[in-house]
């Protein structure tokens, strides 16, 4: 692990919000971007230490706000040291930050969910023995509060409409002031709309999914404070012509923004691109909703109290449905860069609108002076070479 104060990363391709600049250097100071420059090194700052890039193309670091575990992890299940171990692993895969996604549950599943995923923002504040670990940034709630008819691969015995308040206070939550809280929701449950106010008032972040709300509760959603739609096409009522639904809102709502599973298994590569077309790259987050199975072999796993079966990426439940996905947020980056997507707009989708999603991007999600120095360096294969989280580096061989 390196404890050098200054480090000079030179010889790079930098993917910038809006260009990629060749041959470039970066500093960094006390965990931070301190310089980015096409100057001579000479006249840079003295650092501590060098790295020679060699040409690898640096990324802002990776943010997946929708996962529910990986490396035979599940977040409803794991303790903080489990948590540790997905962090490490997505380290490896270039992703910086990530939000523990929780289905549908007991309380008292929940309320040890929770609690392990407390721990573990205490205990990542101190410096990690074995190189840098993926950041937890908070929880994210898949419902209880959404459309039974929408389930997809959550258990419909767990779903909740909502009443008033004391709903939501019975939702255990991290208390530490820097945690985010998301929740993805159906604005059709009994109390919807309502939910949505008080959630938008209570300061988390509020997603649509699960759902076959009409175009008229969708436009009540947005004034409520719902402004995202989660892993969008995917458990929600298909497109029709004269019902254009959630997936005809979400393509003609320039307010809105969306996150997709880019693993052409989830959306096929021609949608992705008619999405990506529709929507634009300043709209999309890449999400990768990996499941334990994520990062092991095919096989058959008993996740969320059910088998679910993982055979060629893909997988499945005892119903017959899709169960999340195996890939990582770097998989679901070569999905989108093999369709022609330019770097800026695949690290916008990946890092920068996950930030912003998170109200972070003051923080981190993008290769800017002053942001967190959260970053990955990838070859021309599109494997991390190099992984940087608050200015911590380790090498992948």
């Amino acid at each position: 692990m390196n404890h050098a104060t200054i480090t000079l990363l030179r010889n790079a391709r930098i993917v910038l919000p809006e260009r990629v600049v060749e041959n470039a250097s970066l500093l960094i100071r006390n965990g931070r971007i301190a310089k980015i420059s096409n100057s001579p090194i000479s006249i840079l700052p003295a650092a501590d230490s060098e790295i020679d890039l060699a040409s690898l193309t640096l990324f802002p670091g990776f943010i997946d706000v929708h996962i529910h575990g990986a490396v035979g992890v599940d977040s409803m299940a794991a303790s903080a040291e489990d948590l540790r171990r997905v962090s490490e692993f997505l380290a490896s895969r270039g992703v910086t930050a990530w939000m523990p996604t929780l289905v549908p549950a007991s309380a008292a599943q929940y309320k040890e969910a929770i609690e392990a995923i407390a721990e573990s923002l205490r205990d990542q504040k101190e410096i990690p023995d074995g190189g840098p670990r993926a950041r937890v940034v908070g929880v994210h709630y898949e419902g209880p509060f959404v459309n039974s008819e929408r389930c997809g691969a959550l258990h419909r015995e767990h779903f909740r409409p909502y009443h008033g308040p004391a709903d939501l206070d019975a939702l255990p939550i991290i208390k530490d002031e820097n945690a985010v809280h998301m929740m993805t929701l159906a604005p059709e449950v009994d109390g919807g709309i309502d939910l949505i106010r008080e959630l938008t008032r209570r300061g988390w972040i509020t997603s649509i999914g699960h759902t076959g709300a009409s175009v008229d509760l969708l436009d009540r959603a947005f004034e409520s404070g719902a402004r995202h739609l989660t892993h969008f096409m995917n458990a929600m009522t298909p497109l029709h012509h004269r019902a254009p639904g959630p997936v005809g809102w979400g393509l003609i709502n320039d307010q809105v923004t969306c996150d997709l599973i880019a693993d052409s298994i989830h959306l096929d590569p021609a949608v992705l691109k008619l999405i990506l077309r529709t929507k634009g790259a300043e709209r999309i987050s890449l999400i990768s909703d990996a499941i334990a199975a994520a990062g092991l072999s095919d096989g058959d796993y008993e996740i969320w109290g059910e088998k679910i079966s993982v055979k060629g990426g893909r997988t499945q439940n005892a119903r017959g449905n899709i169960a999340g996905s195996v890939i990582t947020m770097l998989d679901a980056v070569r999905t989108m860069l093999s369709l022609g997507t330019s770097e800026p707009d695949v690290a916008r989708m990946a890092s920068l609108n996950p930030a912003r999603l998170l109200r972070i991007d003051h923080d981190c999600g993008s290769v800017a002076e002053e942001k967190r120095a959260d970053l990955v360096a990838l070859d021309k294969t599109l494997n991390t070479r190099l992984i940087i989280i608050g200015g911590e580096i380790k090498r992948n061989t």
